[in-house]
Protein backbone atom coordinates (compact mmCIF):
# COMPACT_ATOMS: atom_id res chain seq x y z
CA UNK A 1 0.00 0.00 0.00
CA UNK A 2 3.00 2.70 0.81
CA UNK A 3 4.62 1.70 -1.97
CA UNK A 4 2.03 2.35 -4.56
CA UNK A 5 0.32 5.84 -3.26
CA UNK A 6 3.53 7.27 -2.85
CA UNK A 7 3.88 6.47 -6.37
CA UNK A 8 0.92 8.17 -7.05
CA UNK A 9 2.46 11.01 -4.69
CA UNK A 10 5.56 11.65 -7.37
CA UNK A 11 4.21 14.32 -9.30
CA UNK A 12 3.03 15.83 -6.26
CA UNK A 13 5.24 19.09 -4.65
CA UNK A 14 7.24 17.72 -1.30
CA UNK A 15 5.12 19.06 0.83
CA UNK A 16 2.02 17.42 -0.24
CA UNK A 17 3.80 14.49 -0.21
CA UNK A 18 4.79 14.33 3.73
CA UNK A 19 1.67 13.48 5.42
CA UNK A 20 -1.67 15.23 3.54
CA UNK A 21 -4.68 13.45 2.47
CA UNK A 22 -4.42 13.59 -1.20
CA UNK A 23 -7.18 12.75 -3.61
CA UNK A 24 -5.35 10.96 -5.89
CA UNK A 25 -4.83 8.34 -2.92
CA UNK A 26 -8.45 7.22 -4.24
CA UNK A 27 -7.42 6.20 -7.15
CA UNK A 28 -5.46 3.09 -5.25
CA UNK A 29 -8.56 2.34 -3.57
CA UNK A 30 -10.57 2.57 -6.68
CA UNK A 31 -8.11 0.28 -8.50
CA UNK A 32 -7.89 -2.42 -6.08
CA UNK A 33 -11.38 -2.60 -5.91
CA UNK A 34 -11.96 -2.99 -9.56
CA UNK A 35 -8.86 -5.92 -9.21
CA UNK A 36 -11.08 -7.61 -6.71
CA UNK A 37 -14.06 -7.09 -8.87
CA UNK A 38 -12.18 -8.50 -12.09
CA UNK A 39 -9.70 -11.25 -10.27
CA UNK A 40 -11.22 -12.03 -7.61
CA UNK A 41 -9.55 -14.88 -5.09
CA UNK A 42 -12.16 -15.92 -2.97
CA UNK A 43 -15.29 -16.46 -5.15
CA UNK A 44 -13.33 -18.45 -7.60
CA UNK A 45 -12.48 -21.00 -5.39
CA UNK A 46 -15.63 -22.13 -4.46
CA UNK A 47 -15.94 -23.33 -8.31
CA UNK A 48 -14.88 -25.83 -9.55
CA UNK A 49 -11.33 -26.25 -10.87
CA UNK A 50 -11.21 -25.24 -14.18
CA UNK A 51 -9.43 -28.41 -16.65
CA UNK A 52 -7.02 -28.21 -20.02
CA UNK A 53 -8.61 -31.00 -21.71
CA UNK A 54 -12.19 -32.31 -21.69
CA UNK A 55 -12.22 -35.13 -19.79
CA UNK A 56 -15.28 -37.03 -21.25
CA UNK A 57 -17.47 -36.10 -18.02
CA UNK A 58 -19.78 -33.75 -18.66
CA UNK A 59 -21.33 -31.72 -22.01
CA UNK A 60 -22.16 -28.00 -22.13
CA UNK A 61 -23.42 -25.32 -24.35
CA UNK A 62 -21.17 -22.65 -22.66
CA UNK A 63 -19.09 -21.40 -26.34
CA UNK A 64 -20.52 -24.70 -27.77
CA UNK A 65 -18.36 -25.47 -30.97
CA UNK A 66 -18.99 -28.03 -33.66
CA UNK A 67 -17.78 -31.52 -31.97
CA UNK A 68 -17.68 -34.67 -34.52
CA UNK A 69 -20.16 -37.53 -33.96
CA UNK A 70 -16.79 -39.20 -33.25
CA UNK A 71 -16.52 -37.37 -30.38
CA UNK A 72 -20.43 -37.63 -29.41
CA UNK A 73 -20.40 -41.06 -29.77
CA UNK A 74 -17.44 -41.62 -27.40
CA UNK A 75 -19.18 -39.48 -25.02
CA UNK A 76 -22.25 -41.38 -24.97
CA UNK A 77 -20.26 -44.67 -24.59
CA UNK A 78 -19.04 -43.05 -21.70
CA UNK A 79 -22.31 -42.77 -20.26
CA UNK A 80 -22.89 -46.46 -20.38
CA UNK A 81 -20.15 -47.52 -18.85
CA UNK A 82 -19.98 -45.04 -15.90
CA UNK A 83 -23.92 -45.41 -15.11
CA UNK A 84 -24.80 -48.82 -16.19
CA UNK A 85 -21.68 -50.71 -14.95
CA UNK A 86 -19.37 -48.25 -12.39
CA UNK A 87 -22.50 -46.95 -10.78
CA UNK A 88 -23.91 -50.46 -9.83
CA UNK A 89 -21.01 -51.78 -8.68
CA UNK A 90 -19.86 -48.72 -6.53
CA UNK A 91 -23.28 -48.62 -4.63
CA UNK A 92 -22.87 -52.30 -3.84
CA UNK A 93 -19.92 -51.80 -2.32
CA UNK A 94 -20.61 -48.76 -0.47
CA UNK A 95 -23.72 -50.49 0.71
CA UNK A 96 -21.36 -53.58 2.54
CA UNK A 97 -18.73 -51.01 4.01
CA UNK A 98 -21.50 -48.97 5.45
CA UNK A 99 -23.52 -51.68 6.75
CA UNK A 100 -20.20 -53.20 8.06
CA UNK A 101 -19.26 -50.38 9.57
CA UNK A 102 -22.51 -50.11 11.72
CA UNK A 103 -22.69 -53.74 12.68
CA UNK A 104 -19.10 -54.34 13.57
CA UNK A 105 -19.07 -50.56 15.59
CA UNK A 106 -21.98 -52.13 17.25
CA UNK A 107 -20.94 -55.20 18.16
CA UNK A 108 -17.25 -54.08 19.30
CA UNK A 109 -18.61 -51.26 21.55
CA UNK A 110 -20.76 -54.37 23.49
CA UNK A 111 -17.15 -55.28 24.54
CA UNK A 112 -15.29 -54.13 27.76
CA UNK A 113 -12.57 -51.38 27.45
CA UNK A 114 -9.79 -52.98 26.46
CA UNK A 115 -6.12 -53.13 24.34
CA UNK A 116 -8.36 -56.22 22.36
CA UNK A 117 -11.29 -53.64 21.96
CA UNK A 118 -9.33 -51.13 20.90
CA UNK A 119 -7.43 -53.09 18.16
CA UNK A 120 -10.97 -54.79 16.55
CA UNK A 121 -12.35 -51.01 16.86
CA UNK A 122 -9.09 -49.72 14.62
CA UNK A 123 -9.63 -52.71 12.17
CA UNK A 124 -13.27 -52.52 11.81
CA UNK A 125 -13.01 -48.83 11.08
CA UNK A 126 -10.08 -49.33 8.64
CA UNK A 127 -11.81 -52.38 6.35
CA UNK A 128 -15.12 -50.21 6.30
CA UNK A 129 -12.94 -47.29 5.04
CA UNK A 130 -11.04 -49.10 2.58
CA UNK A 131 -14.41 -50.85 1.19
CA UNK A 132 -15.88 -47.35 0.57
CA UNK A 133 -12.95 -45.52 -0.58
CA UNK A 134 -12.84 -48.56 -3.25
CA UNK A 135 -16.99 -47.73 -3.51
CA UNK A 136 -14.91 -44.59 -5.60
CA UNK A 137 -12.52 -46.27 -7.39
CA UNK A 138 -9.85 -44.72 -5.38
CA UNK A 139 -6.06 -44.54 -6.45
CA UNK A 140 -4.30 -43.07 -3.62
CA UNK A 141 -0.18 -42.92 -2.84
CA UNK A 142 0.80 -41.76 0.47
CA UNK A 143 3.90 -39.63 1.07
CA UNK A 144 6.20 -40.12 4.25
CA UNK A 145 4.01 -42.27 5.89
CA UNK A 146 6.87 -41.66 8.97
CA UNK A 147 4.79 -38.72 10.13
CA UNK A 148 1.55 -40.15 10.38
CA UNK A 149 -0.74 -38.85 12.89
CA UNK A 150 0.15 -40.94 16.17
CA UNK A 151 -2.22 -40.93 18.94
CA UNK A 152 -3.16 -38.55 21.40
CA UNK A 153 -2.03 -35.72 18.44
CA UNK A 154 -4.14 -33.26 16.26
CA UNK A 155 -4.36 -34.20 12.84
CA UNK A 156 -5.19 -31.09 10.12
CA UNK A 157 -5.56 -31.07 6.62
CA UNK A 158 -6.98 -28.74 3.61
CA UNK A 159 -10.52 -29.56 2.87
CA UNK A 160 -12.25 -29.92 -0.10
CA UNK A 161 -15.24 -32.92 0.53
CA UNK A 162 -16.40 -35.09 2.88
CA UNK A 163 -14.78 -37.64 1.07
CA UNK A 164 -11.49 -36.28 2.88
CA UNK A 165 -12.44 -38.04 5.85
CA UNK A 166 -12.45 -41.82 4.08
CA UNK A 167 -8.76 -40.68 1.72
CA UNK A 168 -7.16 -40.08 5.17
CA UNK A 169 -9.10 -43.11 7.08
CA UNK A 170 -8.08 -45.60 4.64
CA UNK A 171 -4.40 -45.38 5.37
CA UNK A 172 -4.99 -45.35 9.67
CA UNK A 173 -7.81 -44.49 12.15
CA UNK A 174 -8.77 -41.27 13.30
CA UNK A 175 -11.16 -39.59 16.12
CA UNK A 176 -14.23 -37.82 14.24
CA UNK A 177 -14.90 -34.07 15.72
CA UNK A 178 -18.47 -32.49 14.40
CA UNK A 179 -22.05 -32.13 14.74
CA UNK A 180 -24.46 -35.11 15.54
CA UNK A 181 -26.90 -35.43 13.03
CA UNK A 182 -30.11 -37.38 12.49
CA UNK A 183 -31.30 -39.80 9.90
CA UNK A 184 -28.49 -42.43 8.44
CA UNK A 185 -25.35 -40.52 9.47
CA UNK A 186 -26.73 -40.47 13.30
CA UNK A 187 -27.13 -44.06 13.00
CA UNK A 188 -23.45 -44.27 11.48
CA UNK A 189 -22.62 -42.23 14.15
CA UNK A 190 -24.32 -43.59 17.12
CA UNK A 191 -22.45 -46.82 16.16
CA UNK A 192 -18.98 -45.60 15.76
CA UNK A 193 -18.72 -43.84 19.31
CA UNK A 194 -19.75 -47.05 20.60
CA UNK A 195 -16.82 -48.62 19.71
CA UNK A 196 -14.39 -45.57 19.32
CA UNK A 197 -14.01 -42.48 21.62
CA UNK A 198 -15.20 -39.96 18.72
CA UNK A 199 -15.93 -36.31 19.50
CA UNK A 200 -19.92 -35.84 18.85
CA UNK A 201 -21.71 -32.43 20.00
CA UNK A 202 -25.37 -31.29 19.76
CA UNK A 203 -25.74 -28.14 17.65
CA UNK A 204 -25.81 -26.06 20.78
CA UNK A 205 -22.41 -26.94 22.22
CA UNK A 206 -21.28 -26.64 19.09
CA UNK A 207 -21.31 -22.49 19.77
CA UNK A 208 -20.01 -22.73 23.25
CA UNK A 209 -16.39 -22.96 22.51
CA UNK A 210 -15.37 -23.12 26.30
CA UNK A 211 -17.24 -26.75 26.07
CA UNK A 212 -15.49 -27.83 22.50
CA UNK A 213 -11.79 -26.73 23.52
CA UNK A 214 -12.12 -28.55 26.94
CA UNK A 215 -13.69 -31.80 25.27
CA UNK A 216 -10.97 -31.81 22.72
CA UNK A 217 -8.22 -31.02 25.83
CA UNK A 218 -8.79 -34.33 27.73
CA UNK A 219 -9.12 -36.20 24.20
CA UNK A 220 -6.15 -35.27 23.41
CA UNK A 221 -4.06 -36.17 26.82
CA UNK A 222 -4.95 -39.25 26.77
CA UNK A 223 -2.38 -40.55 24.56
CA UNK A 224 -4.19 -43.84 24.39
CA UNK A 225 -7.13 -42.56 21.68
CA UNK A 226 -6.99 -41.92 18.45
CA UNK A 227 -5.36 -38.92 16.88
CA UNK A 228 -8.58 -35.95 15.93
CA UNK A 229 -8.78 -35.34 12.07
CA UNK A 230 -10.00 -31.46 11.93
CA UNK A 231 -10.60 -29.54 8.67
CA UNK A 232 -9.49 -26.18 10.14
CA UNK A 233 -10.62 -24.51 6.88
CA UNK A 234 -14.24 -25.14 8.21
CA UNK A 235 -15.45 -25.19 4.68
CA UNK A 236 -14.92 -26.93 1.46
CA UNK A 237 -12.05 -25.17 -0.55
CA UNK A 238 -11.92 -26.23 -4.42
CA UNK A 239 -8.18 -28.02 -3.88
CA UNK A 240 -6.21 -25.25 -5.95
CA UNK A 241 -5.73 -23.42 -2.52
CA UNK A 242 -5.88 -23.14 1.33
CA UNK A 243 -7.91 -20.71 2.90
CA UNK A 244 -7.53 -19.26 6.91
CA UNK A 245 -6.70 -22.20 9.66
CA UNK A 246 -9.07 -21.01 12.24
CA UNK A 247 -7.07 -20.86 15.43
CA UNK A 248 -9.49 -22.53 17.84
CA UNK A 249 -7.91 -26.04 16.14
CA UNK A 250 -4.48 -24.38 16.99
CA UNK A 251 -5.21 -23.75 21.29
CA UNK A 252 -5.55 -27.07 22.12
CA UNK A 253 -2.03 -27.98 22.81
CA UNK A 254 -0.50 -30.92 21.93
CA UNK A 255 1.38 -31.94 18.65
CA UNK A 256 -0.03 -30.85 15.24
CA UNK A 257 0.46 -33.61 12.38
CA UNK A 258 -0.32 -30.89 9.13
CA UNK A 259 -1.49 -33.57 5.83
CA UNK A 260 -1.39 -32.03 2.52
CA UNK A 261 -4.49 -33.15 0.01
CA UNK A 262 -4.31 -32.63 -3.64
CA UNK A 263 -6.90 -34.27 -5.84
CA UNK A 264 -6.35 -35.05 -10.01
CA UNK A 265 -9.29 -32.86 -10.82
CA UNK A 266 -8.68 -35.32 -14.69
CA UNK A 267 -10.28 -38.33 -13.92
CA UNK A 268 -13.34 -36.70 -11.26
CA UNK A 269 -13.63 -33.36 -9.53
CA UNK A 270 -13.81 -33.87 -5.71
CA UNK A 271 -14.89 -30.24 -4.73
CA UNK A 272 -18.17 -30.77 -3.50
CA UNK A 273 -19.93 -26.88 -3.62
CA UNK A 274 -22.49 -27.53 -0.24
CA UNK A 275 -24.35 -24.00 -1.73
CA UNK A 276 -24.95 -25.54 -5.43
CA UNK A 277 -24.94 -29.50 -4.65
CA UNK A 278 -27.41 -31.94 -2.25
CA UNK A 279 -25.12 -34.62 -0.65
CA UNK A 280 -26.64 -36.82 -2.50
CA UNK A 281 -26.55 -35.14 -5.81
CA UNK A 282 -22.51 -34.87 -5.16
CA UNK A 283 -21.82 -38.44 -3.84
CA UNK A 284 -23.67 -39.48 -7.32
CA UNK A 285 -21.72 -37.17 -9.59
CA UNK A 286 -18.57 -38.82 -7.82
CA UNK A 287 -19.53 -42.52 -7.63
CA UNK A 288 -20.78 -41.63 -11.90
CA UNK A 289 -17.06 -40.36 -12.30
CA UNK A 290 -14.26 -42.09 -13.78
CA UNK A 291 -12.19 -42.50 -10.44
CA UNK A 292 -11.02 -40.70 -7.53
CA UNK A 293 -6.66 -40.20 -7.79
CA UNK A 294 -5.04 -37.97 -5.05
CA UNK A 295 -2.16 -37.70 -3.49
CA UNK A 296 -1.33 -37.13 0.27
CA UNK A 297 1.73 -36.17 2.10
CA UNK A 298 2.43 -36.34 5.64
CA UNK A 299 4.27 -33.39 6.99
CA UNK A 300 6.45 -33.56 9.97
CA UNK A 301 5.11 -33.08 13.02
CA UNK A 302 4.92 -29.11 14.70
CA UNK A 303 4.61 -27.79 18.21
CA UNK A 304 3.75 -24.31 19.33
CA UNK A 305 6.78 -22.55 19.98
CA UNK A 306 7.48 -20.34 23.17
CA UNK A 307 5.28 -17.01 22.37
CA UNK A 308 3.87 -18.03 19.54
CA UNK A 309 0.02 -17.23 19.33
CA UNK A 310 -2.49 -19.55 17.80
CA UNK A 311 -2.92 -17.62 14.96
CA UNK A 312 0.97 -16.95 13.93
CA UNK A 313 1.21 -20.99 14.83
CA UNK A 314 -2.15 -21.81 12.08
CA UNK A 315 -0.56 -19.82 9.42
CA UNK A 316 2.70 -21.59 9.56
CA UNK A 317 1.15 -24.78 9.16
CA UNK A 318 -0.99 -23.71 6.45
CA UNK A 319 2.02 -22.48 4.70
CA UNK A 320 3.74 -25.78 4.97
CA UNK A 321 0.43 -27.70 3.63
CA UNK A 322 -0.18 -25.30 1.03
CA UNK A 323 3.51 -25.16 -0.03
CA UNK A 324 3.62 -29.18 0.04
CA UNK A 325 0.24 -29.48 -2.06
CA UNK A 326 1.26 -26.68 -4.30
CA UNK A 327 -1.46 -25.08 -3.69
CA UNK A 328 -2.03 -21.23 -3.50
CA UNK A 329 -1.88 -19.46 0.30
CA UNK A 330 -4.76 -17.24 1.21
CA UNK A 331 -5.28 -15.31 4.21
CA UNK A 332 -9.02 -15.08 3.11
CA UNK A 333 -11.52 -16.69 5.59
CA UNK A 334 -13.30 -19.35 3.83
CA UNK A 335 -16.49 -17.95 5.93
CA UNK A 336 -17.02 -15.28 2.94
CA UNK A 337 -18.72 -18.33 1.14
CA UNK A 338 -21.53 -17.70 2.88
CA UNK A 339 -21.17 -14.38 4.82
CA UNK A 340 -20.28 -10.56 4.18
CA UNK A 341 -16.62 -9.76 4.88
CA UNK A 342 -15.75 -9.01 8.63
CA UNK A 343 -15.56 -5.23 9.58
CA UNK A 344 -12.50 -6.06 11.08
CA UNK A 345 -10.97 -6.60 7.88
CA UNK A 346 -12.16 -3.31 6.42
CA UNK A 347 -10.55 -1.84 10.01
CA UNK A 348 -7.24 -3.29 8.91
CA UNK A 349 -7.21 -1.49 6.00
CA UNK A 350 -8.33 1.64 7.59
CA UNK A 351 -5.45 1.81 10.44
CA UNK A 352 -2.79 0.40 7.41
CA UNK A 353 -3.61 3.46 5.25
CA UNK A 354 -3.70 6.05 8.65
CA UNK A 355 -0.34 4.94 9.54
CA UNK A 356 0.82 6.28 6.28
CA UNK A 357 -0.51 9.31 6.93
CA UNK A 358 0.53 9.66 10.71
CA UNK A 359 3.93 8.63 9.80
CA UNK A 360 4.88 10.46 7.11
CA UNK A 361 3.32 13.74 9.00
CA UNK A 362 5.73 12.96 11.89
CA UNK A 363 8.77 12.23 9.47
CA UNK A 364 8.13 15.61 7.87
CA UNK A 365 8.11 17.57 10.80
CA UNK A 366 11.37 16.07 12.17
CA UNK A 367 12.59 17.01 8.74
CA UNK A 368 11.54 20.78 8.95
CA UNK A 369 12.80 21.18 12.76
Amino acid sequence: METEIGGLRQSRSQCLQQGDFELSDVFYFSKKGFEAIVEDEVTQRFSSEELISWNLLTRTNYNFQYVSWRVTLIWVLGVFIRYCILLPLRVTLATIGISWLVIGATLVGQLPNSSAKRWLSELVHLVCCRICARALSSAIQYHNKENRPKKGGICVANHTSPIDIIILANDGCYAMVGQIHGGLMGVIQRAMVRACPHVWFERSEMRDRHLVTKRLTEHVSDKTKLPILIFPEGTCINNTSVMMFKKGSFEIGGTIYPVAIKYDPQFGDAFWNSSKHSMVSYLLRMMTSWALKCNVWYLPPVTREEGEDAVHFANRVKSAIAKQGGLVELDWDGGLKRDRVKESFKEEQQKNYSKIIVGEHNSFQKTTN
